[in-house]
């Protein structure tokens, strides 16, 4: 085991906790229906929900800069980290899209949000709409593989190198340990 490294207390601001928190539990839930089954109108629903949110969390990183790495982190890592986040920014964009690309082919199949009201279709041919259900597959099980890494880095960081760095994310804390 690695000697502890220096807790960092800089936190992320309220809001990109919230937005991390909401979106990743859609994104859970998604992956479950999309992977296990479930109801594809809710799979649909909280696909465009994710959408929304990832572009209002991208509004809010934009004015909103997040806290520091620790000074500790070697430069290899915190490379991958950001290569990290963009990524999953990138699959928070890419994943609902071509879900929403997929569901505007010919057969139009129903897009409606839980229910409420309907969601246009995308104006795209026939062949795009095919190329997005390809797409959708592909980029879901990398969603999929990309949320495992992000949970065993969050755990590495506070179990075996103890520094603080899950912490920052964690609703309702005041400050880190």
């Amino acid at each position: 085991m690695t000697a502890a490294r220096p807790v960092h207390t800089q936190r992320y601001s309220r809001g990109a906790i919230l937005f991390h928190w909401t979106i990743a539990a859609f994104v859970l839930v998604n992956l479950w229906i999309g992977l296990v089954g479930g109801s594809m109108a809710a799979h649909k629903a909280i696909g465009i929900t994710v959408l929304v949110l990832t572009l209002g969390r991208i509004g809010w990183r934009i004015g909103h800069a997040p806290p520091l790495l620790p000074a500790g982190i070697p430069a290899w890592e915190r490379m991958v980290a950001t290569a990290t986040h963009l990524l999953f920014y990138a699959l928070l964009l890419i994943v609902p899209l071509s879900g929403w690309a997929m569901v505007s082919g010919a057969t139009r199949r129903p897009l409606e949000w839980f229910g409420l009201f309907p969601i246009p279709y995308l104006p795209i041919p026939p062949a795009v709409a095919d190329l997005g259900h390809e797409a959708h597959e592909v980029v879901g099980f990398a969603m999929a593989g990309l949320v495992a890494l992000h949970v065993a880095a969050a755990l590495r960081h506070h179990f075996l190198l103890r520094d603080g760095v899950l912490l920052r994310m964690v609703p309702g804390r005041r400050t880190t340990r």
